[in-house]
């Protein structure tokens, strides 16, 4: 299973793409689109969808993961970013993939061993996880975490799954 995975922001907006195999994860590619701060929010909007969309065709995924996003102090900044949520929420799901959300303390458990781990200690976890992995940008490497989340969890889920299917057989 091919998956995406999606760190949203207006300015940046963090992806990462990997392979799942059982428990064997590969790194395939990560990136982030950057959108054009001297436009106007309509326009930037459409520029995240269009590279977006451009990342979705080359990588051909499988599913999407993004990762949910908390309140912020700022009010202007919260709006801002839920925009670009429903963006990032919207071009996978035209695609046509299932989009999963997680919670960044549900992606920092799954990555690093804890909920409550320092933002610093995601890359890292990232690398060791991926090995070879060349994050290009901390979005990027959030992006990955957020994949690996998913990976995790849809293993888990395959795995229940199989056991209530076999137990039904009995």
């Amino acid at each position: 299973m091919r998956v995406i995975g999606l760190d949203p922001g207006l300015r940046r907006t963090g992806w990462g793409v990997i392979a799942a195999e059982g428990t064997r994860l590969t790194h395939l590619a990560n990136g982030a689109v950057h959108t054009d701060d001297s436009l106007d929010t309509p326009q930037r909007l459409v520029q995240l969808h269009t590279e977006l969309d451009a990342v979705l065709r080359e990588h051909a995924p499988d599913a999407a993961a993004v990762e949910e996003s908390l309140a912020n102090k700022n009010a202007k900044t919260s709006l801002k970013l839920g925009v670009a949520r429903g963006v990032v929420l919207l071009a996978p799901a035209q695609a046509g993939l299932p989009v999963s959300q997680y919670l960044p303390m549900v992606v920092k458990k799954a990555v690093v061993g804890t909920g409550h781990a320092q933002k610093q200690q995601v890359g890292p976890m990232v690398r060791r996880l991926l090995p070879g992995c060349e994050l290009r940008t901390e979005d990027a490497a959030d992006a990955l975490a957020v994949a690996i989340c998913h990976a995790h969890h849809a293993a888990t889920h395959t795995s229940w799954a199989a056991v209530a299917a076999s137990a039904g057989k009995r």
